[in-house]
């Protein structure tokens, strides 16, 4: 049993904080909010002072690569697979030191180390894995070297392939068959590629990926098990072509037009957007690659634009890929959102938010409860912040000095104050 007494409450919903409160939790679970406690608690229970401090939600990005964002791209096609797990590894743990509690993995081969954190072998946060990110030939998910093509009938998988990082499909009934393969190995979500890519060799970004057909097998094997489809896309193009084949998420999504964001809207469709902006976070990109970076990042105002204007259900993820010095960042990128939001609305967005979006996984969601948010019955996903983050969201963009607890499922990752 611990009990945060006279702490100050963001609970994920509301753009406020509490008065002073007192945050019981048993187990890993909240049991209690009140503005008191009862008098007696168990034997040997933790009592932490909150005075002065903000007891929130454990963060949650929903575009993160928990392996691909450990290791240069080189590392990932070229190393031994057991060298990338263990900097994937150590990522992890780091990532949860940060106060992220929960990760959309949106590509990459994160099932082992999920497994790893699961069982408490390695400490890290919660990943919802898509596995590999589904790719016509010459998509975004396509790293196969030129002398690799044209493959031959009977030939074996690409080293993206092997390691878990694409999987390449071509026509609706290979698209149905990756989709099902990736849910029998334990995606939560699927992820196809539906357009061009940054980062990806051979794809201008204005090309479109898979047609209606396709993005429709995916769904449909997708929604069998109970869950959804996700796609990478930048453009108008791409993006409505999905959302015809009844996808339910968009990623990116910088260099749509006002139709297509009403077109988001209407449907229903969520929209995982991130701050890509032409600063110190951007991922370190050469020759093509950077022009290409230079167009998305020129699309970022009008993207969060449109998503307000509209109402567009709106998460936030960061995409760091193949940099491992950047993962560093991944607070003050979420800090960034003050170009277009109020800091209320953006911790919002990064705790009660992105776990609505967690949960459209629906049954194939990988852990039971309520997360995001900090009431009776949620799962014990918790941060003590030394000060007031509404105030002064640069609390959370220097997490090693303002987080005084991380609290995942209601073990304490980090304490701070016991000293």
């Amino acid at each position: 049993m611990k009990l945060f007494r006279n702490v100050m409450i963001f609970d994920g919903k509301s753009s406020s904080r509490s008065g002073p409160s007192d945050v019981l939790v048993r187990g890993n679970t909240i049991e209690s909010v009140a503005a008191r406690t009862p008098a007696e608690l168990d034997a040997g229970a933790r009592v932490i002072d909150g005075t002065g401090r903000t007891l929130m939600p454990g963060l949650i990005d929903a575009h993160w690569h928990a392996t691909m964002a450990a290791v240069p791209l080189q590392t990932l096609l070229l190393a031994p697979l057991g060298y990338t797990m263990i900097a994937a590894a150590r990522e992890a743990t780091q990532t949860l030191m940060r106060g992220f509690t929960s990760v959309r993995d949106l590509a990459g081969p994160s099932f082992g180390l999920k497994m790893a954190i699961d069982a408490g072998v390695v400490d890290g946060p919660r990943i919802w894995p898509s596995g590999a990110m589904i790719s016509q030939t010459g998509g975004h998910g396509d790293f196969r070297l030129p002398y690799e093509v044209p493959r031959a009938p009977s030939g074996s998988r690409s080293r993206g392939e092997i390691l878990g990082g694409g999987a390449i499909a071509d026509g609706a009934d290979e698209v149905r068959r990756c989709t099902r393969e990736q849910l029998m190995l334990g995606a939560s979500q699927i992820k196809l590629a539906a357009g061009g890519g940054v980062a990806s060799a051979y794809d201008p970004i204005d090309v479109s990926q898979y047609g209606e057909r396709e993005f429709a097998a995916a769904v449909e094997a997708a929604e069998n098990w109970g869950t959804y489809v996700t796609v990478h896309a930048y453009t108008p193009r791409a993006i409505q072509a999905a959302l015809r084949g009844g996808v339910r998420c968009i990623e990116h999504g910088q260099l749509m037009d006002e139709a297509t964001a009403e077109r988001i809207a209407a449907s229903g469709a969520w929209l995982s957007l991130q701050p890509f902006l032409d600063n110190e976070f951007a991922n370190p990109q050469k020759g093509e690659a950077r022009k290409k970076q230079l167009l998305v990042t020129a699309g970022t105002d009008k993207a969060y634009a449109f998503a307000k204007k509209y109402r567009i259900k709106t998460a936030f993820g960061t995409d760091i890929l193949f940099d491992p010095a950047m993962t560093q960042h991944q607070n003050a990128i979420l800090a960034t959102l003050t170009r277009w939001y109020e800091p209320a609305e953006i911790l919002m967005m990064a705790t009660g938010t992105n776990a609505e979006l967690l949960a459209l996984s629906g049954p194939r969601a990988p852990y039971p409860g309520t997360l995001g948010i900090v009431a009776q019955g949620a799962t014990a996903d918790l941060l003590l912040v030394e000060g007031n983050p509404i105030a002064d969201i640069n609390l959370i963009a220097n997490p090693q000095t303002s987080l005084s607890i991380i609290m995942k499922d209601g073990t304490i990752y980090k304490d701070s104050l016991s000293a």
